[in-house]
């Protein structure tokens, strides 16, 4: 009861006073938390949405191009021919003929140039404000391949977003993993911590009733008591560290709660070879398949640019919907075909086209160092995960000898044939032994989801837990 009761008051005094209540969680059901609630999976979504947007939009390339355009002008002056300034000369040269010819018939010719003479000899042709409504339509038929290659390099983009989608996920279950199994082991820690101190004030307990006897001296009684005070710290700080690991689980699940794992840290007694995980590392890695989607995309950059290098052809036309003042006559549509052939660009396209060229040497230089370099983790977060096994195995055998060894000096100490500085040793010693024994497993089940991560599988985590082929392990 005693217990029970001081760790009860612990946590009333170390835990916030937000009123909530244990939540048993099992790591499926925060898995299905973490990949469905977490703010980061939405910023996937988004990020992927984008990108087919993005290949929405070049698909658009293949399309005709429309367009709907208005506009309003006003000149400082119609435009048109102004031919006043001949009437002068050509009056003179009609009254010269005049004369020349016989009444009859230059007086109805003089009177039809007189009327003519009269008149204003501008003729407009636009005049000074004018406004037009008018639709355009353009639609390449040939541009040397670029866009198919924008729709390539487009399509090249959603499957790399999907894969850095994939490897944001991946990275968020180890992140799932280490917190989760983190507050695991915190836990159980607590427990450990929880029975020292049990066992110190036991232990306190009996010095004090020997002391009573005149069995032993006043010190051993002290020594007891600063093992108590000690004790009861490393427990407060093992409080401590359930409540910070708990905050980052509910951050991890976008949802703060009091967390208690329902599934047990384990290890898996019989795991593939480690060329088993290197070949799932090389087919699956988010990291490389982003890589090798950067090369193709570096390709796709190459065909671009080669197409500079040929004619462009396209079929375009115009209709005039509306217009205002403009010269009469005009035709209301026109339909044409445009050939651009880029002749001199002062050696743009050549340095354009051999960038890119170079830009595919590099990305493959970079997927070689990268499928290097997960070789290399894969190879060590193996070997990593086959020395924790073993020293949980290790473990077991240092615990069971610590608990029979504990017990002896307990004995002895009552007896007076141990001391109580073998009684503490043999306390700490067993504490130490089952603390080591659950770190190691914790390091198991980390290092197991950085070696899924590596792989590209993160989402097969629970099939390794969830096997029959498992150690659980808890407490001893």
């Amino acid at each position: 009861m005693k217990k029970i009761g001081y760790f009860i008051l612990l946590l009333l005094i170390v835990l916030p006073a937000s009123g909530q209540e244990l939540t048993v969680i099992s790591f499926d059901d925060a898995l299905y938390n973490a990949t469905t609630k977490n703010p980061q999976i939405s910023a996937i979504k988004y990020e992927e949405d984008a990108a087919e947007y993005q290949k929405k939009a070049a698909f658009g390339l293949r399309l005709p191009n429309i367009s709907l355009t208005g506009a309003y002008a006003y000149m400082g002056d119609d435009i048109g021919l102004d031919f006043n300034k001949y009437k002068q000369p050509i009056g003179a040269a009609a009254g010269e003929l005049g004369q020349l010819l016989p009444s009859e018939i230059a007086v109805p010719i003089g009177t039809a140039l007189n009327q003519a003479l009269n008149k204003d000899w501008k003729f407009v042709l636009q005049e000074r404000d004018f406004g037009l409504i008018g639709a355009t339509a353009t639609m390449p038929i040939f541009v040397g391949g670029k866009i198919n290659a924008a729709n390539r390099a487009a399509q090249i983009e959603v499957e790399e977003a999907k894969e850095a989608g994939n490897q944001s996920t991946n990275t968020l279950i180890s992140e799932l993993v280490e917190r989760y199994f983190g507050l695991s082991l915190a836990r159980q820690v607590v427990n450990v911590r929880q029975d020292v101190l049990d066992g110190m004030e036991q232990h306190l307990n009996d010095a004090i009733a020997l002391e009573e006897n005149g069995m032993v001296p006043k010190a051993v009684r002290l020594y007891a008591e600063i093992q108590v005070v000690d004790a009861r710290k490393e427990l407060q700080e093992s409080v401590r560290d359930v409540m910070t690991i708990n905050n980052a689980l509910s951050n991890t699940l976008h949802n703060e709660r009091n967390y208690a794992p329902a599934t047990s840290m384990f290890i898996v007694n019989n795991l593939e070879e480690v060329e088993y995980f290197k070949t799932l590392a090389l087919n699956n890695n988010p990291q490389l398949k982003q890589v090798e989607l950067k090369e193709k995309l570096a390709e796709e950059g190459v065909k671009v640019q080669r197409a500079d290098f040929m004619p462009e052809v396209a079929i375009l036309g115009a209709y005039d919907i509306y217009n205002y003042n403009m010269i009469k006559g005009l035709p209301n549509w026109v339909v044409g075909a445009e050939v651009k052939i880029k002749i001199f660009d002062g050696l743009s396209r050549e340095n354009k086209f051999y960038a890119e060229k170079s830009q595919v040497n590099q990305v493959k230089a970079i997927r070689e160092k990268a499928e290097s370099d997960i070789l290399t983790l894969v190879e060590k977060t193996y070997n990593d995960l086959m020395s924790y096994a073993e020293q949980v195995k290790a473990t077991e055998a240092s615990i069971t000898f610590a608990k029979e060894y504990l017990r002896m000096q307990e004995i002895g100490f009552r007896e007076g044939v141990a001391t109580s500085t073998e009684v503490v040793d043999a306390r700490l010693n067993l504490a130490k032994s089952q603390t080591e024994r659950l770190q190691a497993a914790y390091q198991f089940d980390l290092q197991l989801a950085k070696l899924l991560e590596a792989c590209g599988i993160s989402f097969n985590y629970p099939l390794f837990y969830s096997s029959k082929d498992i150690t659980p392990i808890n407490l001893e």
